[in-house]
């Protein structure tokens, strides 16, 4: 299996945290000691992103779940409980579909779109990693440093950005610039890559952020489709990567969807 780079701590069931396209399992860090009093909690650097490799079986939804099924064998995990953002949740709603988790929590899960809002998403989050990859880090640091300057970097991706800490900012952007990633996932879009389920045989959350300016809300009706006994939340004051946004509501939808 490819070397998957991990953070593990805590007790309980076990619940896998999966970060969106261009990200790190650092996302997780605002509601990650929130959560290990209750759960085995593992948040997980995706192939291609952050610390992990690229993959050797290719980008995609498939090669996504061979891997997650080897990791959960390697890590000794037997139908944890998963909860994605946005790439992650549409990763965690396809696990679920697989019968490879035992319960599924999606933040502002990617693949519920039609063609329209897959292209704005996609050109969207192209256009922020175009900006990182030409700004010098002491730069980003610069701005980043000022509230104001956090919300002009941040502010299409958290509802929040006066949250973040410069050295986050900072962080992110370096991770997001330099994703092996990013351009051959973000290239699986020129297909369908659309998720339209249904998840029926486990436990499905899927709770949106009010104030995703990345990926739209879709209806419940159309939810439904995806999760027919699933349970749809709204996450008030949130950005599209809402786990800095309101660390306890994200922390309380997590532990509910995985009990």
């Amino acid at each position: 299996m490819d070397d998957v780079v991990y953070d593990r701590a805590g007790r309980g069931e076990p619940l896998v945290l999966i970060h969106g396209i261009g990200h790190r399992r650092q996302a997780w860090a605002p509601v990650f000691p929130l959560l290990t009093a209750h759960r085995d909690v593992i948040a997980v650097d995706l192939p291609g992103f952050g610390e992990s490799p690229a993959p050797s079986g290719g980008y995609g939804i498939e090669p996504a779940l061979v891997m997650f099924k080897e990791l959960f064998t390697d890590l000794g995990l037997d139908r944890p409980h998963v909860a994605g953002n946005s790439l992650g949740g549409l990763l965690s709603l396809a696990l679920g579909q697989a019968g490879l988790v035992r319960s599924v929590t999606a933040l502002s899960p990617a693949g519920l779109w039609n063609r329209r809002q897959k292209m704005y998403a996609i050109a969207t989050l192209k256009a922020h990693r175009a900006l990182a990859q030409r700004t010098p880090p002491h730069v980003v640091r610069r701005i980043a440093a000022s509230a104001s300057g956090r919300r002009a970097l941040t502010g299409m991706i958290v509802g929040r950005p006066e949250r973040l800490t410069p050295d986050v900012v900072v962080d992110d952007a370096h991770a997001l610039a330099f994703a092996p990633g990013f351009e051959p996932t973000a290239a699986q879009s020129r297909g369908d890559f659309r998720f339209t389920g249904p998840v029926t045989d486990v436990p499905v959350t899927i709770a949106w952020a009010e104030h995703d300016r990345i990926l739209a809300r879709p209806r419940v009706a159309d939810l439904r489709k995806v999760a027919p006994r699933g349970v749809f939340r709204l996450l008030p004051g949130c950005g599209h990567v809402p786990m800095s946004d309101d660390p306890e509501l994200v922390a309380r939808v997590l532990l509910d969807g995985s009990r």
